[in-house]
């Protein structure tokens, strides 16, 4: 069986990894790392699987709530594909550590790939991507991920990035709901860290939210916002580091 297992808050990474997944093949089961209620305990693949795991680099490093869920799941021997989807910045030590979550739940890594898609919060930043020229990159991976698949070898590249990672971080800031809400409770019910109160939208736990952005980008209302200035303060820092566009990269 083929699975793609993915977190994906605003789409982005969705949208690479269903790139690369329909040139691979249309996997039979999705898993969503996002999901609050998914029993990842209870997941269990095979040695004969093969799995896409994809999720995105958060400050470059893998997303904790992302990691956690992860490591619930048992991969059985499965082989896999690890997939990272960064905003044009860097994604620094996310694909090391993803690939030693991915082995220490039981996967053989068989390829790594790292894509671009639009930034989560900046999203001036890679607007657009993935797009015609990422698509066509990552039709090409395919092509040599699946001759990877069929020689039975596991992923012999060295993968960028440090061990032991990065100290986490991130951009710290929590979308706070203006006027504009009409109290559909979309955000809460969606919401991956369960940060939101179901009760009344407008309460948000600081200490659980990973600015993750799905309140902002699913609202129907657009009642969900960052502080302005801060978003202005870090558009001019990543200014630099993101003015180059960067471009999909495959490890096999």
């Amino acid at each position: 069986m083929f699975y793609t297992i993915s977190f994906s808050p605003t789409g982005g990474t969705q949208k690479a990894a269903e790139l690369l997944s329909r040139a691979l093949g249309r996997p039979e089961r999705c898993i969503d790392l996002c999901s609050p209620t998914e029993r990842f305990s209870e997941i269990a693949l095979s040695r004969d699987d093969v799995a896409l795991i994809a999720v995105p680099s958060y400050g470059g490093r893998v997303p904790g709530l992302a990691a956690a869920r992860l490591r619930q799941i048992r991969g059985g021997g499965a082989r896999c594909i690890l997939l990272c989807v960064y905003g044009n910045r860097a994604y620094e030590d996310t694909l090391c550590e993803l690939r030693a979550i991915a082995e220490g739940c039981g996967f053989r890594v068989a390829a790594a790939a790292a894509a671009v898609a639009e930034h989560s919060i900046l999203r001036q930043y890679a607007a657009g991507r993935p797009d015609a020229d990422d698509a066509q990159k990552i039709c090409d991976f395919s092509q040599q991920i699946l001759q990877k698949l069929d020689s039975g070898e596991l992923l012999k590249a060295t993968l960028p990035g440090s061990v032991p990672q990065k100290p986490a971080g991130g951009m710290g800031m929590v979308p706070k709901t203006t006027s504009a809400c009409v109290d559909c409770k979309l955000c809460a019910k969606q919401c991956p860290a369960q940060a939101i109160h179901l009760d009344d939208p407008k309460i948000v736990d600081k200490s659980r939210c990973i600015t993750c952005m799905r309140c902002v980008s699913i609202c129907p209302q657009g009642a969900k916002k960052l502080n302005g200035l801060l978003c202005k303060v870090a558009a001019l820092a990543l200014k630099g580091p993101c003015a180059v566009r960067k471009e999909c990269e495959l490890f096999l």
